[in-house]
This record gives C-alpha cells, sequence and structure tokens, in this order.
C-alpha cells in the first residue's frame, strides 16, 4: 500500500480537487435529510404553505450534485488512469533493461499479466478505491454527527453491530489478498498457453495437434475458473455478511425509533430524517467490503509489480565508461566461460583480429562459436580482461555504444510485423529510401523485394512469418548494413539460402566485409573461404587457424568438413543433372 500512496502523491492536487468535490457532493446529500424533516413535521402539524421552497431547496442540491459529481469523477478516476499510465510505462521502460537471462527464466504471459490485470487492479484501488473510501469516510462522519445530534441513544443502538463489521472486513480481507495473488498467477499461466500455441500454430498443425492443444488450454483453463471461483466463494459470503449487519441496524432503528415516535420521545420528521441517515450510513459499510477488496487487489498486483521492478541487469554499463577509439580492433585473451555453474563453454581462448580483418569461424554444433560473439556483445557478461576492443575491456565500455559499434545478424533474425522497409530501417529510422535500396541490394533481395505488389511497403505478418527463412536472413543482414557498423558479424546467417544466393551475397559484401573488421560464423566452407583469417574450433578451443588453402592443407576437422561438404555438393549437382536428363527424354 506504501507504493500505491506514492503514486497518488504524486497527483495529490488532482486528486485534492476530485476529494473537495466530493465532499461538497455528499454534503449536498447529507443535507437533504434535513429538509425532508422539516417539511415532514410541517405536514404533521397541518402546515404547508413552505412546500414548494423545500422542494427548490432539493431540485437545486441536486444541480450541484450534478455538476460536482463529474468533477469528482473527472478528477479522481483520471488520475487513476494517469497513474496506470504511469505504471505500464515504468514496468515497460524497466523491462527494456533488463539483461536476456531475466526472460529466460520469466514466460512471458507473466509479463502480460502485469502489463495487464495487475497494473488494471493497481488502477481500480486508486481510483475506485480511493473514491468509496473517501466517500465512506465523509458520509459515516456526517451521518453519524447528525444521527447524534437527533437521537444519541438511538444511534448507539443503531452502531450495535459495527464492532463485528469491521472484524468480517479485516479477516476476510486477508483471505482475499491471498487468493487474488493465485488468481493472477493462473491468468499467468493461461496467457503463456495461448501466446505459446499461437505463436507456435504452425507446428500444431503441422502434427494434427490441434485436439491436444485444445485439451491442453482447457486444462489450464479450468485451473483458471477454478482458482476464480475460490475468490468469487469468499467475496460470495463477504458481501452478504456485510449486508446482513447493516440490515440488523436497520432493524434495530426500526424496532426503537418506532417505539420513540408513537412515545413522542422523537417527532415523525426527526424519525424519517434518522432512518435516511442510517440509509446513508448502510451504503459505506456494505461498500467497505468493496474498499477492502479493491484495496487488497490492488495491494497484491502492487506487490507482483515490485517484485518485477526490483530486478537489476546482470549486465549493466560501467558508472564512468571509457571511449571507444573506434578502430575496430577485438581480442580475445585466456578466455575461459562457462554457463551459470555448468562446464565450461570456451576454454583458454586466444585470438586477435586485427582492424579490417575478415574472420571466419567454422565448429560443429555445439563447439562455442555462437557463445563467442553473445561475449563479444555482452549479451552474456565475459570474465574482466577476456574480452577486448581496441584494447580496452568491453566491461569498461558504455553498453549502449558498444552496441551501436557492432552490426550482429543472427541466424533465427526476428521480424517485427511491420513493412519490409521498417524493418530494414529498424536500426535507423531515419534512413532514406535509397539507403534502404541500397541495404537490400547489398543483401541480395531487392529483385525479390521489387517483385512484391507493395515493395518496400510490404508487410511481413507476425515474426516476418509471410516471408521465407532465407528472406528473413537477408532482411537481417540489409538491418546491420544499412547500420554501416564498424564490427559486423554474420552468425550462420546465411543458412538458409541456397549456395547460389550464398555465392551472390558474399560476392556484394566482398567490399563492404573488407571496409570493416568482419566475423563469418558458418557451417559451410563456402561462407568462410575467402575470409583473411579461419579458426576451426572444437569443445570451446581454437584447435586450427589460418586461411582456406594452409587448413586444407593440414588435413585436420577443417579438411575433412571440407572434403565432406565436396562430396554433398557432386552429389547434389549430380541429382540436378540426372533431373535434367530425364525432363528432356520425357519431351
Amino acid at each position: 500500500m506504501r507504493e500505491i500512496l506514492r503514486h497518488l502523491w504524486r497527483y495529490r492536487y488532482r486528486l485534492l480537487l476530485g476529494v473537495a468535490a466530493l465532499f461538497i457532493v455528499d454534503g449536498a446529500q447529507l443535507v437533504v435529510p434535513l429538509i425532508i424533516r422539516q417539511a415532514v413535521d410541517q405536514l404533521s402539524a397541518g402546515v404547508g404553505e413552505n412546500l414548494v421552497r423545500y422542494a427548490l431547496y432539493v431540485a437545486g442540491l441536486a444541480a450541484v450534485i450534478l455538476v460536482l459529481r463529474y468533477y469528482w469523477r473527472y478528477f479522481i478516476f483520471g488520475s487513476a488512469r494517469r497513474i496506470e499510465q504511469d505504471l505500464r510505462a515504468q514496468l515497460y521502460d524497466h523491462l527494456l533493461t533488463l539483461s536476456p537471462q531475466f526472460y529466460n527464466r520469466t514466460r512471458t504471459g507473466d509479463l502480460m499479466a502485469h502489463a495487464n490485470n495487475d497494473v488494471d487492479a493497481v488502477r481500480m484501488a486508486c481510483g475506485m478505491g480511493l473514491l468509496a473510501l473517501a466517500d465512506a469516510v465523509v458520509m459515516v462522519s456526517f451521518s453519524i454527527a447528525a444521527m447524534l445530534a437527533i437521537n444519541t441513544k438511538l444511534t448507539l443502538y443503531a452502531f450495535i453491530p459495527l464492532p463485528f463489521i469491521t472484524a468480517v472486513a479485516l479477516g476476510f480481507g486477508r483471505v482475499i489478498h491471498r487468493r487474488f495473488e493465485a488468481v493472477q498467477a493462473a491468468f499467468s499461466t493461461v496467457t503463456e498457453k495461448v501466446r505459446e500455441n499461437f505463436a507456435g500454430i504452425r507446428v500444431v498443425k503441422s502434427f494434427a495437434q490441434e485436439e491436444g492443444a485444445a485439451r491442453d488450454f482447457a486444462r489450464t483453463n479450468e485451473l483458471f475458473v477454478a482458482k476464480n471461483m475460490t475468490l468469487v466463494r469468499v467475496w460470495g459470503l463477504f458481501d452478504p455478511a456485510i449486508t446482513l449487519l447493516a440490515g440488523l441496524s436497520v432493524a434495530i432503528v426500526l424496532w426503537l425509533g418506532g417505539r420513540a415516535v408513537i412515545l413522542k420521545g422523537i417527532s415523525l420528521g426527526d424519525f424519517v430524517a434518522f432512518t435516511s441517515y442510517l440509509g446513508m450510513l448502510t451504503w459505506p459499510m456494505m461498500a467497505l467490503g468493496w474498499v477492502v477488496n479493491l484495496l487488497q487487489r490492488g495491494a497484491a498486483s502492487m506487490d507482483r509489480l515490485k517484485r518485477v521492478l526490483a530486478e537489476r541487469p546482470e549486465i549493466t554499463a560501467p558508472a564512468r565508461p571509457r571511449a571507444i577509439p573506434g578502430r575496430g580492433e577485438i581480442e580475445f585473451r585466456n578466455l575461459t566461460f562457462a554457463y551459470g555453474n555448468g562446464a565450461p563453454v570456451l576454454r583458454d581462448l586466444n585470438l586477435r583480429i586485427n582492424p579490417g580483418t575478415v574472420l571466419g569461424v567454422i565448429g560443429l554444433t555445439g563447439s562455442g562459436k555462437s557463445t563467442l560473439v553473445d561475449l563479444l556483445t555482452r549479451r552474456f557478461d565475459p570474465p574482466p580482461g577476456s574480452v577486448l576492443i581496441d584494447g580496452v575491456d568491453i566491461r569498461e565500455l558504455d553498453l549502449r555504444a558498444l552496441r551501436e559499434l557492432i552490426g550482429m545478424v543472427p541466424q533465427d533474425v526476428f521480424l517485427f510485423s511491420a513493412t519490409i522497409r521498417e524493418n530494414i530501417a529498424f536500426g535507423r529510422a531515419g534512413a532514406s529510401e535509397a539507403e534502404v535500396k541500397r541495404a537490400a541490394e547489398l543483401a541480395g533481395l531487392w529483385e525479390e523485394i521489387a517483385a512484391f505488389p507493395e515493395g518496400l511497403e510490404t508487410v511481413v505478418g507476425e515474426r516476418g512469418l509471410s516471408l521465407s527463412g532465407g528472406q528473413r536472413q537477408r532482411v537481417g543482414i540489409a538491418r546491420a548494413l544499412l547500420r554501416d557498423p564498424k564490427i559486423l558479424i554474420l552468425d550462420d546467417a546465411l543458412s538458409a539460402v541456397d549456395a547460389h544466393i550464398e555465392e551472390l551475397i558474399l560476392h556484394n559484401l566482398r567490399e563492404v566485409l573488407r571496409a570493416r573488421t568482419s566475423i563469418i560464423i558458418s557451417h559451410r566452407i563456402s561462407a568462410v573461404r575467402e575470409a583473411d583469417l579461419i579458426v576451426v574450433m572444437e569443445g570451446g578451443r581454437i584447435i586450427e587457424r589460418g586461411t582456406h588453402e594452409e587448413l586444407v592443407g593440414l588435413g585436420g576437422l577443417y579438411y575433412r568438413l571440407h572434403q565432406l561438404q565436396q562430396l554433398e555438393e557432386a552429389q547434389a549437382r549430380s541429382a540436378r543433372t540426372v533431373g535434367v536428363d530425364q525432363e528432356e527424354h520425357s519431351r
């Protein structure tokens, strides 16, 4: 609740205006029974000449209530919406700062639940919760004062159930808090299940698992409903219990107050006014349960949000970062690295890449190739002094400046549900059409883009699924080239294109690669054979290094991979030749 109060304090002036308007509205409502009392007493005495005046008073108060009720809704609910906006923006901005490790252990469904349900619950606590609480305080205070002024003894009798109402509200509030947290957790699971199945809908359909996915979701949905029902059962018992206790007050007043009127202890007008105030008091008593429910839900959600906001990125920029000379020299010095407490993925690795050098990296799956560039971009943090750019430990560089220095093209390129132009220009939003076109030409993609009806304005769909794997990779290459980075990394970025397209792209990139420090990671020899230096990795170590001719001459792993791939290419050419011969024969 302290965190919620901190957000309320930020909009205290707007909220004060809203609460002031609410006080005036409540005050106007509290005056009405006094007017009615005067009218009833005069009618009881057989006097009715002031009835028109009393009616005009009530109508005037109704007009005041009409205007000011609009303003308290505007200021109180409007402030709650602003708090919702601030909190969602704070959560989103904070999530952008967190390291990949956080996303590896956190489900997307949980984050979606935080950004939607939890933020909404806090808004309700700040809006309806504050309103109902302030309304209850005003109405209870003035109603009690008026009732005491009318008849102290009757007021005390009417308040006999009050301690029980407080006890019920406090007891149920704790249970509501716990069960609402369970509901939010179940909602996260449902959200994640929907996201996962729709993101993988092609896999679901390919394996004809629609029924299985539906059954799995049904189980998750049933669990969500079950958690909600545990909350509904508590809430369903809570509200009637408060209503019952509030109704006891009405019963006591009708019994004792009615007797007092008959015995001339109070006037009929006093009794009517007293019951009117009791009616006004009954709503805040009943609303007390609603307020507790809203505040407990808001507190539970704020607690969940605070746990996310308390997360700190494992990878941060230093307080006083060093400047990057910008030459593009890379050095791995005695690098040994392991994920968590696992076995080392890289072992005592030493490698220097001079500015303007094209480095090829070859190795079997699991040899540590991708880990090497993940450390270079600080996706994971290397040990101190083990990875350097221009002689400076990358841990001493500004994180943003480091990543702007490097253009990275992963094997699995992520595209946004936007146009091809927007995806290519993602790193340079202000790029001209000519620059975008040039990047697409270098990536060997322009002819295919030009063939699309909408050209660069073609929307690629969610995650770029309307494009082929090779086209997505080439959009990723164009995106990196458009940034004109000092260091360019292609991490198996040509794996989804055929040999002909690969040869075309590498030919286009020849001058681009030599104008900067470049690293090409590939499982194909053809992608790295023109590199200035090629290293072969196995078991996290560099086991061979040299040019293509030197490595073939060594007769080691590189030579065996070269021979194997040459054999595969020969078989593929032979199959194509047979296919052509069969087609000509059939003609």
